[in-house]
């Protein structure tokens, strides 16, 4: 079992992470096939996509900070986010989750604290169900979703090409426990014979 850095802090990302966050995701988008983002982004870019996660509510943005690390500062080993999962109004209670490490900040916990941080807050949301795509192959993301619930729901074969190859992207679905959550009503169809 990975032990997670008891230094380890969590918190909201806020725009003085933007350089540190947008230099991790460009890792993924130069180096591997993890992401489908095929150009590099600037901060400014990168802008909007911060914006979009609020502190609170149910698109948000967590960072894990080692702190005094560089130059006695914090600096940024990983991020997640919830967001909308697609733009209709009936999906507002699922949200597409990520997760992102620095390079060198992998194995070490930081996605799994990241995570259990993540979905703790948004226990507090009306949010019904947390989506994940992940770009095969990619062992270590399957494990991490998988110890927290997520199962597979389905594989889309070849849906994109990066560097060279096609790539096959499978999803995975969770429920969330929500404490403010209403439950759902029963679809007077289905009892019906």
């Amino acid at each position: 079992m990975v032990q997670i850095p008891t230094e380890l802090q969590v918190r909201p990302g806020v725009e003085a992470d933007l350089e540190a966050l947008t230099d991790i995701y460009n890792h993924y988008v130069r180096e591997t096939v993890l992401t489908f983002d095929t150009v590099a982004f600037t901060p400014e870019e990168r802008l909007p996509w911060l914006r979009s996660h609020p502190e609170d509510g149910p698109h948000r943005l967590l960072v894990a900070l080692d702190p005094g690390t560089r130059q006695n500062a914090p600096h940024v080993l990983g991020y997640a986010t919830s967001s909308p999962y697609r733009p209709k109004a009936a999906y507002s209670t699922s949200v597409e989750v990520s997760v992102y490490c620095a390079p060198g900040a992998t194995g070490r916990g930081v996605g799994t604290l990241l995570y259990r941080t993540l979905f703790e807050a948004l226990a507090d949301e009306d949010l019904h169900r947390a989506y994940a795509a992940i770009a095969l192959p990619n062992e270590p993301s399957v494990r991490l979703h998988e110890a927290f619930g997520f199962r597979l729901v389905g594989t889309y074969g070849e849906v994109g090409r990066k560097l060279g190859r096609y790539l096959d992207v499978s999803w995975y679905e969770m429920p969330l426990l929500s404490r403010t959550a209403p439950s759902a009503s029963p679809d007077p169809s289905r009892s019906r014979r």
